[in-house]
């Protein structure tokens, strides 16, 4: 288990981001948005439950959800392995667990490394993406958690 509780910036142009795959692809969010880090562990079904929520599991006395989050933005299922995490996080207010293949690394960029979503089509959702990082080992999707989650969303998913 990693704990992240230090501040996510050192100067105001730079960002420390987590990186996690999911299936071939590297996303990742600011580190300001994570609890901690915990490895796979199995989670408990709810009847019923949105097509993205796997189940719950107890986080220190708290029931959390934990969301498939490949299946989230639209890519297959993640089938869990001794390999991968839960990346616990906090949205409006809310804990939730995301299922990651593995987290990747924590880094620290310069906001100007961000680069813009380029336009794809006119039906083209790009509001959970806040932008690409290109690096040396290729593309990092750098999810917004905020607009991914919605506020009442988030609730429904924990209640």
């Amino acid at each position: 288990m990693v704990s992240m509780t230090s501040s996510s910036t050192y100067r105001d142009d730079m960002l420390e981001i987590i990186a996690f795959r999911l299936h071939d692809q590297e996303f990742c969010v600011k580190t300001t948005t994570i609890r901690e880090i915990r490895g796979w562990a199995p989670s408990t079904p709810l009847p019923h439950a949105p097509a993205d929520v796997i189940g719950v599991m107890n986080l220190r006395g708290s029931v959390i959800p934990i969301i498939d989050l490949a299946f989230k933005l639209g890519m297959k299922s993640t089938v869990a392995n001794e390999r991968s995490a839960i990346v616990v996080t906090e949205v409006h207010n809310m804990v939730i667990g995301m299922l990651v293949d593995r987290v990747s690394d924590i880094l620290s960029i310069s906001a100007s490394q961000i680069q813009p979503v380029p336009e794809v089509s006119a039906s083209f959702d790009k509001s959970y993406c806040e932008g690409v990082i290109a690096n040396e080992n290729g593309m990092i999707c750098f999810l917004n958690l905020s607009k991914m989650f919605k506020g009442n969303e988030a609730e429904e998913i924990a209640a």
